[in-house]
């Protein structure tokens, strides 16, 4: 905007419809005092002031604006129809004016010189603001420069006070700063230490350098006085400052005795490998060689009593006739012989757990319905009667877990109480966990299967006892068994990566709880289980 300031509105009038038609925005001031009013509060880009004006005249005028910081800059034009002589167009130009115009004034002229000053004033505000720019920027930069400078103290501070041999890395590669633990192993804090020949750690580091990767990785240094090599995890990592790299910073951290003492443990653990291998094979064959004395003695056992058996039997019925005590003591001496060789039979059958198995699917639906039917003359005899959820397929070994099935509801039919009919209830369901207490899923990986009976149960207290080899709960007298049936449960469980627990209370029943994988991990694997 341009000022025209003129005590004669008859002056001002031409001018500005003149500047107006060339797009200028224009303002008015009929005296000094009006233009300093007006000064102060707007920004002009040029000031065309009348020299001759009652009050304050035109110079009075320039010399108080020259005295404002914001409106000194404003080129300034004297018009002047009377004060025409050199003395007063000197003292315009030293009152603040740049140009001295004298009436009647050539129109042309004014707005060329008008133009000239505009684009004057503009550029140097312009000017101005590049330089107020500049300014804040540097003002900006130096305070970052002490952040940083401030922030590399700290960090100096704090790499010193590591016990590790600290480094920074310029974004060029070169090493910036080491603290004093690097002098043990380097001369020059320029330089790196001395590597072992076989380690080539540093060539692994220059492609993380040039990816701005974090880095890390073992390497043997040279002590500078002993000469000697030490083992060291180093570790550089990037700084980052608005996204990107201003530093690396480096750490060697000595793990000479760690790995001093991991060389140590490695070769007592290979030399115990290897002598844990050789038991296992001594295992292995002791196992072999037992399995098959077990066979034989089993066999050789059985053979004498059945003999005693059967003459006992003749002896019964062909001479003791009529004689009651004979027949008693003689009938104590046949059971006892069952007994034994139920004994045998059971030891026989639990040495065999021992022997490489095959996982398949099996239809456990089928397996139970077998058993049942080989059960069929003893649950017509006790009158019992059996209610069975159809069982799943699952991986197993069938004649392993044939026999699970068969010691349980054995039991279940032989723990029967006095005078009541024994009721067993057999059903499953599938689970999301291998868990005793596991949620029923329809897309779980197990299946919990539950034989519940109304037998004479026991005291859950004895619940750890009960899965022992030749722990009995019962009289011996009262029902038969040699305490191996749920021994053997326990190890087939186990083999199959299941779970058997059992739940009861005396005289009111029990269940017993079996948890199987429907899919073994290792699809038809031989199985072994030491003996």
């Amino acid at each position: 905007m341009i000022l025209i300031v003129d005590d004669r509105p008859e002056n001002i009038l031409p001018l500005k419809k003149i500047l107006e038609l060339h797009n200028f925005k224009t303002d008015t001031a009929e005296s000094g005092e009006e233009a300093l009013k007006k000064v102060l509060n707007t920004t002009y880009s040029v000031i065309i002031l009348d020299v001759q004006m009652p009050g304050m005249d035109g110079f009075e005028v320039a010399e108080a604006i020259a005295g404002f910081g914001k409106a000194r800059d404003t080129p300034i034009i004297f018009l002047s129809a009377v004060n025409t002589e050199k003395k007063f167009i000197t003292k315009g130009y030293t009152s603040g004016g740049i140009d001295y115009l004298t009436k009647p004034v050539d129109p042309d002229i004014l707005l060329l010189k008008v133009k000239t000053f505009y684009r004057l004033f503009e550029q140097q505000q312009e000017l101005k603001a590049i330089q107020e720019s500049l300014r804040q920027e540097i003002d900006t930069r130096k305070h970052a420069q002490e952040e940083l400078a401030m922030r590399m103290d700290e960090l100096r501070f704090i790499l010193e006070s590591l016990p590790q041999i600290a480094f920074t890395i310029r974004t060029d590669g070169r090493i910036e700063y080491v603290n004093e633990h690097w002098f043990q192993y380097s001369a020059d804090a320029h330089v790196f230490p001395d590597i072992h020949p076989d380690d080539q750690v540093f060539d692994q580091w220059q492609e993380h350098f040039e990816n701005g990767l974090e880095f890390s990785g073992e390497i043997r240094l040279k002590h500078l006085e002993t000469g000697d090599y030490k083992y060291f995890l180093l570790k550089i990592i990037p700084v980052l400052q608005g996204g990107a790299i201003v530093r690396w910073v480096g750490t060697f951290t000595d793990i000479h005795q760690q790995k001093m003492a991991n060389e140590v443990l490695e070769h007592k653990v290979e030399l115990r490998t290897k002598e844990l291998t050789d038991k296992n094979q001594e295992l292995e064959t002791t196992n072999h060689e037992l399995q098959q004395f077990a066979w034989v003695v089993s066999h050789d056992l059985k053979e004498p009593l059945r003999k005693i058996q059967t003459f006992s039997h003749l002896i019964k019925d062909k001479y003791l006739t009529g004689n009651d005590e004979a027949i008693s003591y003689l009938n104590r001496s046949i059971s006892s012989s069952a007994r034994m060789s139920r004994l045998i039979s059971d030891l026989l059958d639990y040495s065999r757990l021992s022997v490489t198995a095959y996982f398949q699917p099996t239809d456990l639906d089928a397996l139970v319905e077998e058993l049942l039917a080989d059960f069929d003359e003893t649950i017509r005899e006790k009158k019992a009667t059996i209610r069975k959820d159809r069982l799943p397929i699952v991986e197993t070994i069938p004649s392993q877990i044939r026999q699970v099935f068969q010691n349980l509801i054995s039991n279940a039919l032989k723990f029967s109480r006095p005078e009541v009919p024994p009721a067993i209830d057999i059903r499953y369901e599938i689970t999301d966990r291998k868990d005793f207490e596991g949620q029923a899923s329809p897309n779980g990986q197990f299946c919990r299967i539950t034989i519940a009976d109304n037998g004479i149960g026991f005291d859950e207290k004895f619940l750890d006892r009960i899965f022992v080899i030749f722990q009995r709960l019962n009289n011996l007298n009262a029902y038969e068994g040699t305490g191996i049936g749920l021994a053997i449960a326990k190890k087939i469980m186990d083999k199959h990566n299941g779970l058997i627990s059992a739940r009861s209370t005396e005289n009111a029943g029990s269940e017993f709880i079996l948890v199987l994988p429907l899919v073994q991990e290792h699809f038809l694997a031989p199985i072994k289980t030491d003996h």
